[in-house]
């Protein structure tokens, strides 16, 4: 069952200076995997101002918390944060039942992947991955463990700053947005090559979650505000008045 622009038309052409480019030299694996000719742009179709409906009932009731949700003979070994924002587009305009989803490393910085082969132990009690809706206002949480640095093979003594990954899918397909979240004060951002592969100082900005010391939970876990902003969509017309008005 997919949902429609039913009040809202076409996408807003996706702002290409606030995205990394496909190819940048300095982070290695983008070389191969850029697309060698020019993008092509069309108009929206009902395949992009449409998406996937997502409800409650299918979520759950552990998949916000990831401290539990993986659980099996104690809890995860780490700092315990909680972060939490809103799904906003470009208008301003809530984004409710988008889907969220984030996954991890641990506290060591490892991955639950086979092939993730990093010295850090795996955490028997965490698995690194969750998923949550928005409500109607656009907001979101979700509790975890804090996510470790860890070093990867780009150049010789690379390393990626702690990080949680997101996908976030909204009201239609052409709003899918794959992204990640860094942590304010965190000294490896200004040296990794995947975000130094964007130019805008302000869109840099945006993916680094300010400690919210207001949403913390008392003698149990700090809190991180990180808001997301999705593509927004213009207006259409329908029988001479404008779709969502009086």
């Amino acid at each position: 069952m997919t949902r429609s622009s039913d009040v809202y038309g076409e996408f807003y052409q996706r702002d290409r200076s606030v995205h990394p480019p496909a190819y940048a030299p300095d982070y290695k694996t983008s070389v191969l995997r850029s697309p060698s000719n020019s993008l092509i742009s069309l108009q929206n179709s009902l395949s992009e101002i449409t998406g996937p409906v997502f409800r409650q009932d299918e979520l759950g009731p552990l998949d916000n918390d990831l401290i539990l949700n993986y659980a099996k003979d104690g809890l995860p070994i780490g700092e315990r944060i909680v972060v939490h924002g809103f799904v906003r587009d470009e208008n301003g305009r809530p984004v409710k039942n988008a889907l969220v989803e984030v996954w991890q490393a641990n506290a060591g910085g490892r991955y639950r992947h086979k092939k993730d082969q990093y010295i850090a132990p795996i955490d028997p009690n965490f698995g690194g991955c969750g998923r949550v809706l928005t409500d109607d206002n656009g907001y979101y949480f979700f509790r975890t463990i804090k996510p470790g640095p860890y070093p990867w093979r780009n150049r010789v003594n690379d390393w990626r700053p702690a990080h949680i990954h997101y996908s976030i899918s909204g009201n239609g397909f052409a709003q899918r947005l794959i992204t990640q979240m860094y942590f304010e004060g965190d000294p490896l951002i200004a040296t990794c090559p995947i975000v130094k592969s964007i130019n805008n100082e302000e869109a840099v900005r945006g993916l680094i979650a300010p400690l919210d010391r207001n949403a913390a939970i008392q003698l149990d876990s700090l809190a991180y505000r990180f808001d997301i902003v999705l593509r927004g969509s213009r207006a259409t017309l329908f029988e001479n008045h404008l779709q969502g008005g009086k």
